[in-house]
């Protein structure tokens, strides 16, 4: 890994996210190194050779967060890194903006893969408004380790329970989820009782990671790779349509509060024509 410390003037960033309306993102770079990241464009903003994942940049800020200007709005904490990154261990940046944000009333949200959330915990409990999702595609552990170095399913699903446990509102964010491959009822049936609310986001392949799954995909999953090559080259989108089908009449069935991300390009350019 190589990690260098950065100074931004600002943590706070305008989000053109749907149901977001700020972000703020601790690092650039993420040492989960996740085969299918989308944020890996990001490093066309760096000075990296290093590959997605090699590097991150620690962002030193002096400036204090405006609570003021965040007041009543929604707060993504983080769309383009995870927060929770191993090196958060020593830096501590994404504990020191919990703290600053304690004194507003914004709507927070954080997203992560990591079990080290846990450490924040007593932090977490004096917010009022506050979301922790944990995101998880698979029950199984070989195909986890084969896509990130984040951890480990079981401890993401104790990671949920523990937070539901302390009164903090959990979403189970299954995100991407492979065709064919995420176990979407399982996952659902072994976290149910210990998860607020489910988010769903579809698998989308494009840049230079596209290759890297659709390799993966031919040599792990060979059956599956005719399927794959329908959808990511030829844009079959049929079995998405089949998927959402299927997972909004087993959640209604059983009374379990979701929101599916897969059309998430046109939600995203649907808030930017509401913007304008």
């Amino acid at each position: 890994m190589v990690v260098k410390e950065i100074q931004v003037k600002n943590l706070l960033t305008k989000s053109n996210l749907p149901s977001t309306d700020f972000t703020i993102n601790p690092y650039v770079g993420c040492p989960h190194a996740c085969k299918y990241c989308y944020a890996s464009f990001m490093k066309k903003f760096t000075e990296h050779s290093q590959n997605w994942g090699d590097f991150l940049d620690v962002k030193l800020c002096c400036k204090k967060i405006d609570v003021n200007k965040i007041g009543n709005k929604s707060v993504l904490l983080s769309s383009v890194t995870d927060c929770y990154n191993p090196y958060e261990k020593k830096y501590e940046l994404t504990k020191n903006i919990l703290e600053q944000l304690i004194q507003s009333d914004c709507r927070l949200v954080i997203i992560t893969k990591s079990n080290l959330i846990l450490r924040d915990i007593e932090i977490l409990k004096r917010f009022n408004n506050l979301t922790v999702a944990i995101s998880l595609n698979t029950i199984n552990e070989n195909f986890k380790k084969d896509m990130d170095k984040a951890s480990s399913v079981h401890d993401r699903l104790a990671t949920l329970k523990e937070l539901y446990s302390n009164n903090i509102r959990t979403v189970l964010f299954m995100s991407p989820v492979f065709p064919y491959i995420t176990e979407w009822k399982e996952i659902i049936e072994s976290s149910l009782s210990f998860t607020n609310e489910y988010w769903f986001e579809n698998l989308n392949l494009r840049g230079p990671y596209r290759p890297v799954i659709m390799k993966y995909i031919k040599e792990k999953y060979p059956s599956l790779y005719k399927y794959y090559v329908d959808i990511y080259y030829y844009g079959n989108n049929t079995y998405w349509s089949v998927l959402s089908k299927k997972l909004s009449d087993f959640c209604d069935k059983k009374d379990i509060k979701y929101i599916n991300y897969f059309y998430h390009e046109l939600l995203v350019k649907n808030k930017k024509q509401k913007n304008n």
